[in-house]
């Protein structure tokens, strides 16, 4: 089970608006920069990211087929700004993961009880 689609809307409505101003700056959070594959517009897409040896991985809690995976994968790259500093990311990969070995132990617990079990790895470049 993922999020359901209406909590999806309201996050985007009000959640986002709210966290956005502080997601680039807190441990656990970070702003994707990415551009939408029709508009052309860029888009910052405020969620929670985790580093990894070469990049970071992101708990994909709508599933991987929400707007912001999808421009992302299509263009093949996109910004992340974490903790004050911002990394251009590439090799953008979706792994479907039941054991979800890419997060951090707490975390993992936490997107067990909720069903989340597909990521999107991307490398620093």
């Amino acid at each position: 089970m993922v999020l359901p689609e209406r909590l999806a809307h309201f996050n985007r409505v009000v959640t986002n608006r709210v966290t956005g101003p502080f997601a680039g700056w807190l441990p656990g959070f970070g702003m994707v920069v990415h551009k939408g594959r029709r508009s052309g517009k860029e888009f910052r897409t405020p969620l929670n990211v985790f580093r990894t040896d070469d990049g970071f991985v992101v708990a994909l809690t709508y599933g991987p087929d929400t707007d912001w995976v999808k421009n992302v994968l299509a263009a093949g790259h996109a910004e992340i700004i974490t903790r004050g500093e911002k990394w251009r990311v590439g090799d953008p990969r979706l792994v479907h993961d039941g054991s979800r070995r890419p997060m951090p132990p707490g975390v993992r617990q936490f997107l067990g009880l909720v069903g989340v079990e597909d990521f999107l790895l991307l490398r620093r470049e």
